[in-house]
């Protein structure tokens, strides 16, 4: 995933989760955050932010918050980035196949996930979730309760007794970590969801991404703790 018509700012403050405030060059401008969720460790006052102009100058907010420094680790906040940069990996054989089918977006069921694809003419469904809560080189999933995430988990054990595959995929948008695992300490029940889905035959990645300032890519896959703290 690729990003043009890119300038560094210095966060200043968030009013809500939709927008932020940022310092750029030497004026203050309003800017779209590309991520509902808090991030509230990456926001931080003085933060060197990565914005990108939009292309629409009528546009109301002129700029997207793509991208943050963590001290000296890039982390790309943009929530739609994870979704695209799978698809990609996905159709280049990244699970060690070429599927070949590929469908975003589909429902089955009662819940509606990012993916499904075939191999061999078996059905395989994927839900993606993006990582950007980082401490220590650990990384961790969820940043704030997501009932929604723990009836994915649900539906995707589901898949599997009814005999597809299915696939928990955390893309993590920054380079070199330690290991993924769960936020116990943010929503315990997606934790527990994670682990039953794992015990029912889910296929949990965590992949790591090399971000730059003008791009995201899936790099490597991550060890893994699903273990209970």
């Amino acid at each position: 995933m690729t990003y043009d018509r890119i300038e560094e700012g210095r966060f200043l403050e968030r009013p809500n989760r939709f927008i932020a405030h940022v310092e750029l060059n030497g004026e203050t401008v309003v800017c779209h955050v590309k991520n509902t969720g808090r991030c509230r460790e990456l926001l931080t006052p003085g933060a060197r932010v990565l914005l990108q102009r939009a292309e629409n100058p009528a546009r109301k907010t002129a700029y997207d918050l793509i991208s943050v420094w963590k001290g000296e680790r890039l982390i790309n906040m943009d929530a739609a980035a994870p979704n695209a940069v799978f698809d990609r990996w996905l159709r280049e054989g990244g699970l060690g196949f070429v599927p070949t089918l590929v469908k975003p977006e589909c429902t089955h069921g009662d819940s509606r996930f990012d993916f499904y694809f075939e191999r061999d003419g078996r059905g395989c469904f994927a839900e993606v979730k993006g990582v950007t809560l980082e401490e220590n080189g650990v990384v961790r999933f969820p940043d704030a309760p997501t009932e929604r995430g723990v009836k994915h988990l649900h539906g995707l054990a589901r898949c599997v007794a009814e005999g597809y595959e299915a696939y928990a995929v955390f893309v993590i948008q920054m380079r070199h970590v330690r290991y993924f695992a769960p936020a116990w300490e943010k929503h315990r029940e997606f934790g527990l969801a994670l682990q039953e889905a794992a015990a029912a035959g889910v296929h949990v990645l965590a992949l790591d991404c090399d971000v730059t300032e003008h791009s995201l890519t899936i790099a490597d896959c991550v060890p893994i703790d699903l273990s209970s703290p």
